[in-house]
């Protein structure tokens, strides 16, 4: 066989991207709102997409997916006002004073229910305005306003240098050899900040914070100051030791102890440089008398259309062979980018009906019936891949009867069940059953002590499950648990 070069013609497969695809990819895991951005950046490139209700004339667009009902039956529409003022027979047994908003969400969209109950408000409700706190260093810099000399210009700089808790973290020398001030004026200058509101800022620890508040209570006597200079005895709980040293009565400790816990040990927390973040559902699940209905919200919904009377107007016009490609190129691209977005709103509802078929008794009873769940599961259910489950569950949203859930929320691990169903329990309830146990103890509880309880309740766990799950909750051991008891009940 001679050696050299040449060619060959071999037929392979092999699976591409296309930018397409890898854009219809992208828009899967986008939220409502993240995906308002990206359809504003495409319609400032494409003229032939616009923003419509798509009751438009001239424009296109697929009919958005209608709510899914489980467990769907047909009932008839309830009759309305009119019909039932001018019914001459007075039979019906219909109530004049049943909940209309209620009755509405059989026959028309969750949204707009609500927008309508929203609009016919008097006035706007600024109960649901957010509050823009000014930030902690703003707050004190106007108190210091009236400040002048070296003491207030160092009070100043030494507000904008508190962490968002309040604390001062640097050093007392450090600011002086920064500044080149004297030590004892920088003492000034932050016993000035230690004097504004909110009482406690400025402080260097824990114990000199709730020094601070006291002293602006008038309560900072003698024995409360042995008190917070002993906070590490109040936390193991040895009250005895704390009377000896405070020299005071099962009362006046008690009393001291109650002032303690009423001070704030973060006062520079009450003020935020961070916006309020509001979580925009993206979709909703309501119980209708046909079962549960999965609807999109269309409120935050980006609808986009195909002004195809443009692209006549276009069309008809002279052009040469490069604006005849460009046009064509932009019919294509508007159309497959409608077709992209009514296919992720499909998918979004295909894929949530599946959660709210397999987690119904979430919905009919609460966490403690949530079972356990994966992406892998919902995908077989649906014929889809795990990555696009996976995709469509990121950054969404779901608002149902019971509250506001992140679609990840109903995907968990689980434990066995001592029945032997093979069902299981997902680890949400078992946490749930966790916390109620903990919450309804009279007699502080071991680990192993609960995990016999959770058997009793069936669910089958172990002592280094129940340790996993308490702390993922942030409850304390049975040792905290009966300290704390213990100082809850001296104060």
């Amino acid at each position: 066989m001679a050696l050299g070069p040449r060619l060959d013609i071999r037929q392979t497969q092999a699976l591409v991207l296309t930018p397409q695809l890898t854009q219809a990819i992208r828009l899967l895991q986008l939220s409502n709102l993240e995906l308002e951005a990206v359809i504003a950046e495409e319609m400032s490139k494409n003229p032939l997409l616009e923003g419509g209700s798509g009751e438009d004339e001239g424009g296109s667009a697929p009919e958005a997916p209608q709510a899914e009902v489980l467990d769907s039956l047909e009932e008839p529409a309830a009759p309305g006002a009119d019909e039932l003022m001018v019914s001459s027979d007075g039979t019906s047994d219909q109530p004049l004073d049943f909940d209309w908003n209620s009755e509405a969400l059989e026959t028309d969209s969750f949204t707009d229910v609500v927008t309508s109950t929203a609009s016919s408000e008097d006035g706007p409700d600024f109960e649901r305005m957010e509050y823009a706190a000014d930030s902690l260093a703003e707050h004190l810099l106007n108190q210091l306003h009236g400040a002048s000399g070296q003491v207030g210009q160092l009070a100043r700089a030494i507000a904008e240098m508190l962490d968002e808790t309040g604390y001062l973290t640097l050093h007392v020398r450090d600011i002086a050899e920064a500044t080149d001030e004297p030590v004892a004026l920088v003492e000034d200058a932050l016993a000035l900040v230690q004097d504004l509101e909110p009482a406690g800022v400025g402080a260097r620890n824990l114990a000199e914070c709730l020094a601070l508040q006291a002293k602006a209570a008038d309560r900072y006597d003698p024995a409360m100051a042995r008190l917070i200079d002993n906070l590490e005895l109040l936390a193991k709980g040895r009250m005895a030791d704390l009377k000896r040293i405070c020299g005071v009565d099962d009362e006046d400790l008690a009393d001291m102890v109650r002032e303690l816990r009423a001070y704030d040990p973060k006062p520079g927390c009450q003020f935020s440089s961070k916006g309020v973040e509001s979580v925009t559902p993206d979709v909703f699940v309501r119980k209708t008398r046909a079962g549960y209905a999965v609807e999109l919200n269309t409120a935050t919904l980006p609808r986009l259309l195909v002004n195809r009377r443009y692209y006549q107007e276009l069309k008809s016009g002279p052009q040469d062979k490069s604006s005849r490609a460009w046009l064509s190129e932009c019919l294509a691209s508007a159309n497959w980018l409608v077709k992209a977005l009514d296919q992720r709103a499909r998918t979004i509802v295909k894929v949530v009906t599946e959660i709210t078929k397999c987690q119904q008794g979430f919905f009919e009873e609460g966490v403690s019936a949530m079972k356990p769940m994966t992406l892998r599961e919902v995908a077989e259910a649906i014929e889809m891949h795990e990555s696009t489950v996976s995709r469509v569950t990121s950054n969404k949203y779901m608002l149902c009867d019971r509250g506001l859930f992140e679609l990840k929320y109903f995907f968990s691990s689980g434990v066995a069940s001592t029945e032997g169903d093979g069902e299981g329990a997902s680890a949400e309830a078992v946490k749930a059953a966790i916390r109620d146990i903990i919450d309804g103890e009279t007699e502080i509880l071991s680990d192993d002590a609960i995990a016999g309880l959770l058997k009793q309740r069936g669910f089958d766990c172990a002592r280094r499950t129940v340790v996993k799950y308490r702390e993922a909750m942030g409850i304390g051991s049975s040792v905290q648990r009966r300290r704390q008891r213990k100082i809850a009940g001296a104060a």
